[in-house]
């Protein structure tokens, strides 16, 4: 099961670079939403909807325990990301950006929450 979870890794990790290069490029520039960590709130949030998905289907026995350590562990655990997060939410702190940081994490946390919880329904 190590491989499998270590391929889900590195395809997970590989999309979040990616896709974090791309929404940067294409969003946050165009948006002028240089502080905000746009790029790490959307693959979390996305994640997290992947990962209620996954986790639903796993606990009721509708996917292969295999592809449960693929998708579930392996990807999902590296295209999300709680140290940028925390990182993030430190240079905005040391910015001065207070309304922003709190914006990031609280909003993180709940619509987090929400989607994996939105996942885990669907």
């Amino acid at each position: 099961m190590i491989w499998i979870i270590g391929l889900g890794g590195a395809i997970g990790a590989a999309v979040r670079f990616l896709l974090g290069d791309f929404i940067n490029k294409s969003w946050v520039k165009k948006a002028k939403l240089h502080r905000f960590p746009l790029s790490t709130w959307i693959i979390n949030i996305s994640g997290s909807l992947l990962l209620g998905i996954i986790a639903k289907l796993h606990m009721n026995n509708s996917i292969e325990e295999w592809l449960w350590y693929l998708v579930g562990v392996g990807y999902c655990g590296a295209y999300t990301t709680f140290s940028t997060f925390g990182y993030e939410t430190i240079r905005l702190i040391e910015d001065k950006k207070i309304r922003e940081a709190f914006t990031y994490v609280l909003s993180s946390l709940v619509l987090g929450v929400v989607f994996a919880s939105i996942g885990f329904i669907i």
